[in-house]
């Protein structure tokens, strides 16, 4: 490489953290500053300072802020979560959603959330008294015996990308219509507030949805310096990886179980969002190049700005009747996704 492609390179690498904070910012003020109710900007910038009245810092405060900020983590725990899958399976259409592991935990949780109304709350009619801090956990239960299946079905029977993929599109649909024919039968009373979070949302997000799962979100971002290594190494054959001394069986392992668990409390807590694992790496890879070291952190910065960006639709597009964050992120990532297969055609 010569000086001046080194220098330009260095000028593109200077601009990624500026670049990387902006369009962050830009998502995350106009999912503030926008909303059904309309609240002039003089306005949503006191409440955010503890002024104003108290119908817009309720507002802005106690509805929109946390809903974006858990929006936000959400987006994080998706995109990297299928950042990790299409690394270590080598299949640039692994998904939380598609390979099974977003079904594992919403099976889960609605197993759960059944137990807890018929046993600790018999005849209850809401969900507001369930228990919200042990989603996340159940979740990733229901995510973790998941990717064990796809750990099963990887070094068990030995499948390559495509047939893994294959069976994990199986087994997720047949716990999606497990999940389905159980909430289906639970009764008309939760139907409506079910089906909602099935199909995805951050509708009435609150501060304790955001502190039940951010312990989930430091713990995982801190897991991706020790295995970012082992990452590149595992987008190779394992013959490839063995030669550089990394063991394969392992590092898959730890890689899924990471991904299981990101992708599973997220779907604890807004629900299975699909797409986001399955496009936003694709998209990040487009923005970095060749530069891989630069991947990680696009996906992180997009993860947040699709979710940002998608909720906001959704709430200006349905009005007082939102459309949930899954269902625009269906309608967008769907024809993105056959941009992508036709492009590896």
């Amino acid at each position: 490489m010569n000086v001046g492609a080194t220098r330009d390179l260095r000028a593109d690498n200077a601009l990624i953290l500026p670049a990387w904070i902006g369009l962050t910012t830009i998502a995350l003020a106009l999912s503030v500053f926008m909303g059904v109710v309309d609240i002039p900007p003089v306005d949503v910038i006191a409440a955010l300072v503890g002024k104003g009245s108290a119908q817009a810092r309720s507002i802005i405060i106690d509805i929109r802020l946390p809903r974006v900020l858990v929006g936000m983590v959400v987006g994080v725990h998706f995109a990297v979560a299928g950042f990790i899958l299409q690394s270590i399976t080598r299949n640039p259409l692994a998904d939380p959603s598609i390979m099974g592991i977003s079904q594992g935990a919403t099976l889960a949780v609605g197993v759960f959330l059944l137990f807890s109304v018929y046993i600790h709350n018999p005849g209850s009619n809401t969900l507001a008294e369930l228990p919200l801090a042990w989603l996340p956990s159940i979740a990733i239960i229901g995510g973790l015996l998941a990717g064990l299946a796809i750990y099963a079905m990887a070094f068990g029977r030995n499948l390559g990308p495509i047939r893994l993929t294959i069976c994990g599109v199986a087994v997720g649909a047949l716990l999606h219509a497990v999940a389905i024919g159980l909430i289906a039968g639970w009764g008309s009373a939760r139907i409506e507030i079910l089906l909602e979070w099935l199909s995805g949302s951050l509708y009435a997000r609150s501060w304790d949805h955001l502190r039940y799962l951010l312990p989930f979100t430091v713990v995982g971002l801190a897991m991706l310096p020790l295995i970012r290594r082992p990452l590149t190494m595992l987008r190779f054959d394992s013959s490839v990886s063995r030669s550089f001394g990394l063991s394969h069986k392992l590092h898959f392992s730890l890689a899924l179980a990471l991904a299981c668990c990101l992708a599973a409390s997220a779907v604890g807590v807004a629900g299975p969002i699909v797409f986001v694992g399955l496009i936003v790496p694709h998209l990040a890879r487009f923005l970095a190049g060749r530069r891989f070291a630069l991947v990680l952190p696009f996906t992180l910065a997009l993860g947040i700005v699709v979710v940002t960006l998608g909720d906001l639709v959704g709430r200006l597009a349905g009005g007082a009747e939102e459309i949930p964050i899954g269902v625009v992120t269906a309608i967008f990532g769907a024809p993105l996704l056959l941009v992508l297969l036709r492009r590896m055609a």
